[in-house]
């Protein structure tokens, strides 16, 4: 296997993270400011595209990143991004402003939701990204969104195993087939998803699959509803099968199952504020859902830290 390489540490200083917000400005935003280009700026990355998948060997100095609903809105990339960390210092992740949640101290694993706003200041670490599409875990996950933000924390022997083989494929994939590359990257990407199933509670025995099939019923039933105006908790209590409490605990790492739906539906939004900029505002408030377009705008500025015109403003 070929690699992808970029390396900034050939540059001068100054250049060093100006190139480096360039290149990976792809899919995130790098903070930039004039007194940090001053500074040396260490990184590198090894890129490799096996089959679906995209597998990156990373090491970088501390950096802040942004993946914004602005971001999302623009562009295509649509994977669930697999963080794992070789040696570094623990991340402090930012879901959006007033809404801050700290990553363990040993943080092992941590997934991403490209679909989904992040924001996070990272000290320096070598890790590896994992890039796998979402429908390759909708067969543990119905909505692999659920995953983002969550950490696995270093200790357990799962993430012991993890860290162990992914390390072992970054040394070895220069050397790999094609296939035997596809084949091993296929074994680490299921040791994480089993990893993440036990973290959720998700397994073998037989209340854990009841669990399981409760909590895909009431998923799939608001991705099929998620644009009637009258969808609520209480109509997916109905339908669930699960007491009150434990629907609203499968939901509680999204802030709550009203949340939940919410912020479906305003991703929803900031997709077609771009995709239709000349369908009113009001029009796409109540075409996701919402009853009124004050609180669409309301709870669009709370999540996104912007307001739908700001984000047509954007575009402009």
């Amino acid at each position: 296997m070929v690699p992808v390489r970029f390396d900034v540490t050939t540059l001068s200083a100054s250049a060093q993270l100006l190139a480096w917000r360039e290149r990976v400005g792809q899919f995130v935003d790098v903070e930039v400011s004039r007194a940090r280009t001053q500074i040396p700026f260490n990184a590198w990355f090894d890129r490799y595209a096996v089959g679906d998948y995209v597998f990156v060997n990373c090491y970088s100095d501390h950096v802040a990143l942004e993946r914004s609903i602005g971001r999302i809105s623009r562009d295509n990339a649509r994977s669930i991004t697999f963080h794992v960390f070789f040696r570094g210092e623990p991340a402090t992740i930012l879901r959006h402003r007033g809404n801050r949640h700290d990553a363990p101290a040993d943080v092992g694993v941590l997934a991403a939701d490209l679909e989904q706003p992040l924001r996070w200041a990272r000290q320096l670490s070598w890790h590896a990204n994992i890039f796998v599409p979402a429908r390759r875990l909708q067969a543990q996950f119905i909505d692999p969104g659920i995953l983002h933000g969550r950490c696995l924390v270093v200790g357990s022997p799962d993430v012991l195993l993890i860290t162990e083989m992914t390390r072992a494929y970054a040394r070895d994939v220069r050397q790999m087939t094609v296939q035997e590359a596809h084949f091993r990257l296929e074994r680490i990407i299921d040791l994480i998803g089993n990893a993440y199933g036990k973290d959720l509670g998700l397994g073998p025995s037989a209340q854990a699959v009841a669990r399981e099939r409760a909590m895909n019923r009431a998923r799939r039933y608001i991705h099929e509803h998620l644009f009637e105006s009258d969808l609520t908790p209480e109509r997916v209590l109905r339908v669930s099968g699960l007491s009150r409490a434990s629907l609203y605990r499968l939901f509680e790492h999204q802030g709550g199952l009203a949340a939940y739906i919410r912020d479906l539906r305003l991703r929803a939004a900031a997709t077609d504020l771009v995709r239709l900029p000349d369908l009113p505002i009001k029009d796409i408030a109540y075409s996701v859902g919402f009853k009124s377009a004050s609180d669409f705008s309301r709870a669009f500025r709370r999540a996104f830290d912007t307001t739908p015109q700001e984000l047509r403003g954007e575009l402009i």
